[in-house]
């Protein structure tokens, strides 16, 4: 899998996740700075299950914003 299409998948399962709109999520993760990290970190995350990733990508956005 591409790092774009990585970044796709995370994308879209995440905005299934919280039931919003993947082109919010998009600027969501973008404006966070997760699309770079999910970038940076591709070779240790791209492997992991769906699950974890939506997870990891949940924390990272609260951590990103705490309140």
């Amino acid at each position: 899998m591409s790092k774009l299409s990585f970044i796709g998948f995370c994308v879209e399962h995440y905005a299934d996740a919280i039931h919003r709109p993947s082109n919010e999520v998009y600027r969501l993760f973008r404006q966070e700075g997760l699309l770079d990290l999910l970038r940076s970190d591709y070779e240790d995350l791209h492997g992991m299950g769906i699950e974890y990733l939506v997870q990891f990508c949940g924390e990272y956005l609260k951590g990103a914003n705490p309140n």
